[in-house]
């Protein structure tokens, strides 16, 4: 080698040296969204925006800031995941939004994750229904962190990169170092993480690919995750919370239940959050499910673990994460595919994911379980569902379907109904000879159970024949308010303009604009439970019999049970308090008929019951002189 070579050669490795030795590993802290610096990768934001223009949606840039730091061009960053990572990116954040037919979503370069989740075909306030909710800090959903259950997601800025032809589909991806000595890997290296989600026009689902790729400097990903927990690779995780907005979580008017389906079963789980508890049984999907409507995961790997948590933050006191815990890779590269779905809990747009009718091929998915009744009036909810759907159909008006299946229900009942007034006429004329087995027997109660058995028997009566149609109206009457609590097509359902806007909710007259009646806890004044009470009690005198009249346990049930259920029910659905007005209404109307019918057999069973009366009246003694 000549001299002159040999002193370049030197003089180049002092000066790679130096330049190494003056900038150093620095360690900046990942800037807010808010304050990015002032000299961020330009090029990259200008090339990023391009391909965004190109197809037709344009990020939105953070506007500039005074007073910012200059950072170098490619500064290094570390990642708040784990304090052994540390990453190469763009300093600026960038937003992009997905316009389908159904969803406007908004997406964030930090981190990679979903910001915003509109869907459009549902409304909330006069806007479009946000469902993902958040606290005190901005929403971010779909997070990765490198590590296992509780390690903090990564933050740091990604790269930007849309697909010309394909306007639903955008891909984040950053690289990021290991320094030698490192827990995941000894020698350190260097990797790329790229999260790439695509979007359907036409349905709620989309897919979400998360890639690790290692090269030939990483061969493997095994990250610590909080203390008492496994290592992991990376743990993806949605929330803190589904939408849409509530006031609190009261398991009746709004709730969030927690299942996975495992080998064609589905199972409710619970949550425990001083206890955390992971899923390892790898089910074919999980779900977070609300009233109306539900987010769903499904997992297609190899082997993976799943955690559910409640636990609040500032600004929400109660959250609803779904964790997915992927296990160590002992590869440099791996490539995960997870499908979520985040809509309305509606069995017509579910059922898409069964019959195979999706742009993704899935067939036999299940996911209608979400919104599927359980439990033994969960045939009966069904039927009265689809009788339900096919009113609407004759007449657009939920409020009308509601009185059709009032009174379909009360001409199915009516048969019962007649023969239940019949026994309590029967009833009226064996009384006489009750009373009197009382009278003989009050002081042997097991004697005259037997003889009143005896004489049923040979009378022919049946004493819960009376009582028979009311005992079958209770399961109608559960099974309908589980169905107008719960049916999706209900959820702002209007009746009457400006007084019952929407049949899944109590009605209002009068709201006291924010103030709480102490004791009762009411906030609006409502109108149909008053409706209610009235109908009750003119139901019951109507269909009072001669001898109740003067009875003062039927007169305490008559007048006191209305009251009762006049707080029970003051905030429930109004289509339900419309199926019991309009029932107690049909009822009435029905009992005036019966009351007709047996008029005749009514005065006849008066004059025999006289006439027995008089018959068994004992002779007056003579007084003794």
């Amino acid at each position: 080698m000549e001299k002159n070579t040999m002193w370049a050669v030197i003089l180049s490795i002092i000066v790679i040296v130096g330049v190494f030795l003056l900038q150093g590993p620095r360690q900046a802290a990942v800037q807010p969204a808010s304050t990015p610096a002032a000299g961020s990768t330009a090029g990259s934001a200008a090339g990023t925006a391009g391909v965004t223009e190109a197809s037709g949606l344009t990020p939105v840039q953070t506007p500039p800031q005074t007073n910012t730091t200059q950072a170098s061009a490619t500064p290094t960053v570390i990642a708040p995941a784990a304090d052994d990572v540390f990453a190469d990116g763009p300093l600026a954040e960038e937003w992009v939004t997905i316009d389908t037919d159904l969803l406007t979503v908004v997406l964030s370069s930090a981190g990679g994750d979903v910001v915003s989740w509109k869907l459009k075909e549902h409304d909330e306030d006069g806007d479009d229904l946000e469902m993902i909710l958040s606290g005190n800090s901005e929403a971010h959903a779909f997070t990765v962190a490198f590590g296992g259950l509780n390690a903090q997601p990564v933050t740091s800025n990604f790269y930007v990169k849309r697909l010309p032809d394909n306007p639903y589909s955008v891909e984040f991806s950053r690289e990021f170092t290991l320094p030698a000595g490192s827990g995941s890997n000894s020698e350190g290296g260097r990797f790329k993480l790229t999260k790439r989600y695509d979007f359907r026009p036409n349905e709620y689902m989309f897919e979400l690919t998360v890639s690790l790729d290692g090269g030939y400097s990483v061969p493997g990903f095994n990250f610590p995750g909080a203390a008492g927990t496994p290592n992991a690779a990376y743990t993806l995780a949605f929330g803190p919370q589904i939408g849409p907005k509530f006031v609190k979580l009261d398991q009746r008017y709004e709730y969030r239940q927690y299942m996975t389906y495992t080998n064609g079963k589905r199972k409710m789980m619970k949550i425990n959050d001083n206890n955390p508890d992971i899923i390892s049984t790898h089910p074919s999907w999980a779900a977070i499910t609300g009233k109306y409507f539900t987010f769903i995961a499904i997992p297609y790997l190899p082997q993976y673990d799943l955690n559910f948590s409640a636990k609040p933050e500032p600004g929400l006191s109660a959250a609803s994460r779904l964790s997915i815990i992927r296990p160590p890779l002992n590869t440099a590269r791996a490539d995960d595919t997870y499908r979520f779905y985040l809509g309305p809990k509606n069995q017509d747009v579910l059922k898409i994911y069964n019959n195979g009718s999706n742009s993704f091929n899935l067939r036999d998915t299940q996911l209608i379980e979400t919104a599927n009744s359980r439990g033994f009036l969960a045939p009966l909810e069904k039927l009265l569902k689809w009788l339900l759907l096919l009113f609407y159909k004759v007449i657009p008006n939920y409020g009308v379907a509601i009185i059709f299946l009032t009174l379909l229900v009360k001409i199915a009942f009516f048969p019962l109904t007649k023969k239940g007034s019949e026994a309590t006429l029967r009833m009226q004329s064996i009384s006489p000879k009750i009373k009197e087995l009382q009278d003989k027997y009050k002081d042997n109660p097991q004697k005259m159970n037997a003889e009143m058995a005896e004489l049923y028997k040979k009378e022919g009566y049946n004493p819960l024949s009376g009582c028979l149609p009311m005992l079958l109206q209770f399961p109608i009457f559960f099974a309908m308010y589980n169905l107008f609590n719960n049916h999706f097509d209900l959820r702002g359902a209007m009746f009457i303009p400006k007084w019952i806007p929407d049949l899944s909710l109590p009605e209002s007259i009068l709201n006291f604009g924010g103030h709480v009646i102490p004791i009762l806890g009411w906030t609006d004044l409502r109108l149909l439970p008053f409706i209610y009470v009235g109908s009750q009690l003119l139901y019951g005198k109507v269909t009072q019999t001669p001898d109740q009249q003067g009875n003062t346990q039927m007169k305490m049930m008559l007048y006191a049970m209305p009251i009762v259920f006049f707080f029970v029910l003051y905030n429930v659905p109004s289509g339900l308090l419309i199926y019991w007005i309009f029932s107690n209404v049909l009822t009435m109307v029905q009992q005036v008929a019966i009351n007709k019918y047996l008029a005749p057999k009514r005065a006849a069973q008066s004059a025999a019951n006289a006439q027995t009366k008089t018959a068994i009246i004992p002779p007056k003694k003579k007084k003794k002189k």
